[in-house]
């Protein structure tokens, strides 16, 4: 599987939902099939929050998890563990 890594550290919502929306859009054909997955990186606490709630409406599953300083949030087919 295919990951595509989005490096938002340092940036604070509204940026951050921009930027992973505008991702999701430009990936979804790939994400939605089950090829690639999204994996943000984010030291923004709001984005942990934002991000999984706007993408699991968007039909996707994502997972939030803390890595040291900053979180990282899978998105990916809703079937699939993110």
């Amino acid at each position: 599987m295919e990951t595509i890594d989005l490096n938002i550290l340092g940036q604070v919502c509204p940026a951050c939902l921009l930027v992973v929306l505008k991702a999701l859009n430009d990936h979804e054909q790939r994400l939605r099939c089950g090829k690639t997955r999204l994996v943000v990186r984010t030291d923004h606490r709001d984005s942990t929050r934002t991000v999984p709630e706007s993408a699991r409406k968007m039909g996707y599953a994502a997972l939030v998890k803390k890595v040291g300083s900053y979180y990282e949030i899978s998105i990916g087919k809703k079937d699939d563990p993110a």
